[in-house]
């Protein structure tokens, strides 16, 4: 079975700054006026569409991130059991690791 690749902050936040990765965000849209990460696409885990994931042909890591990390979690994991997609990636801790990694975040 596939299984979603946990992954650090840092890390994530390299490849993003490479062009290496897309963010995708689960949360809802009330989380993102607090705080969201810039370029991340939003599909919010309520009402999830894998149609609308971006093309993971083009070589990026598809990278999810929530909160904390558990719904990003379960999306990845879910896609990747469904054969959505052929891999993906958590990002550990969610978007406070990233804040915390010095990964950009804007408010609104």
């Amino acid at each position: 079975m596939k299984q979603m690749s946990e992954t650090e902050a840092s890390q994530v936040k390299d490849w993003v700054e490479a062009g290496e990765a897309v963010i995708i965000d689960v949360r809802e849209a009330d989380e993102l006026v607090q705080a969201r990460i810039p370029g991340a696409v939003h599909i919010p885990m309520s009402a999830f569409n894998p149609g609308v994931l971006p093309d993971s042909d083009d070589g990026k890591k598809l990278v999810f991130v929530c909160a904390m990390g558990m719904r990003s979690l379960q999306v990845g994991t879910y896609l990747l059991q469904n054969d959505m997609v052929d891999e993906a990636y958590n990002l550990t801790g969610g978007i406070q690791a990233w804040a915390m990694a010095g990964g950009a975040v804007e408010a609104g």
